[in-house]
């Protein structure tokens, strides 16, 4: 709500780019704390989150473009100029552009995808926790006016609309992150079964992004149909596919369970 922290002459430190540092920190801290007592590879974890983080904004900066294209084509200055080109990014792009591209890296490197990919999703979910903090200083991701008692008004100098009541919908993301954090931390300790810590992270995001979707009111983010947003009509997509890899990948448990079901009932 207050992105602008510190001014000293022409520089000035955003809150949204702090929350980012310190998730990121927060996030690489615990999950190579982790590695070390499990005996993972650092330097693959290291090039992960990097690769991760790159083309993650890549992939979230794309997505944008596309979903705000007429915008993009009658004002190219606004959205690709500086400081634009910082701002204005769609979640599931980073994420899917980050996925894609660690893909790529685990093929050439020789590297199981799954495997690291469950062990760093936690620490994601928490990096992602932050990151809506972050929103929620500078105003953007912001929620569609409300006069309920959870309503937040922004000051003057917000990317949200100041003065009036809206849906802190930013912190809702940011709740529903840790919570995802603190389930995928404890499943990942107890479900050793490699793609089950990705499917239930797919599963739990899409689902809360969703819901979230209801409550938000910021105009970049695309209306298909006017009746869903994009984010809503990918998370529609990614659960059922989530759901069905988590069914594939333990279909042999599946199999067991109903097999000594029925000898039992022999």
């Amino acid at each position: 709500m207050h992105n602008d922290l510190i001014t000293i002459g022409k520089f000035t430190l955003h809150g949204y780019s702090v929350m980012i540092a310190i998730g990121f920190l927060v996030g690489m801290g615990l999950c190579l704390w982790r590695a070390k007592k499990e005996n993972k590879n650092s330097d693959i974890i290291t090039d992960y989150a990097m690769i991760a983080v790159i083309c993650g904004f890549l992939g979230g900066k794309i997505l944008y473009l596309i979903v705000n294209f007429k915008v993009l084509l009658a004002n190219p200055k606004s959205m690709l100029g500086i400081p634009q080109v910082f701002s204005g990014f769609v979640v599931y792009g980073g994420i899917i552009g980050g996925a894609v591209a660690l893909i790529i890296y685990s093929k050439i490197k020789k590297v199981d995808f799954l495997e690291y990919m469950d062990f760093m999703l936690p620490y994601i979910a928490l990096v992602q926790g932050f990151g809506r903090i972050g929103c929620f200083l500078a105003g953007c991701c912001y929620g569609a006016p409300t006069d309920s008692f959870l309503g937040v008004v922004f000051p003057q100098g917000s990317i949200a609309p100041a003065g009036i009541k809206l849906w802190p919908t930013q912190l809702f993301s940011s709740g529903g992150d840790f919570i995802i954090a603190a389930i995928l931390i404890v499943f990942s300790y107890k479900n050793k079964k490699k793609g089950n810590v990705t499917a239930l992270y797919l599963i739990l995001y899409s689902i809360g992004r969703f819901a979230v979707e209801f409550f938000r009111g910021d105009e970049g983010r695309g209306l298909l149909g006017g009746v869903i947003s994009t984010s809503q009509f990918i998370s529609l997509l990614i659960l059922p596919a989530a759901i069905a890899f988590a069914i594939i990948i333990n279909k042999d448990v599946l199999f067991k369970s109903k097999e000594s079901k029925e000898n039992k009932e022999q």
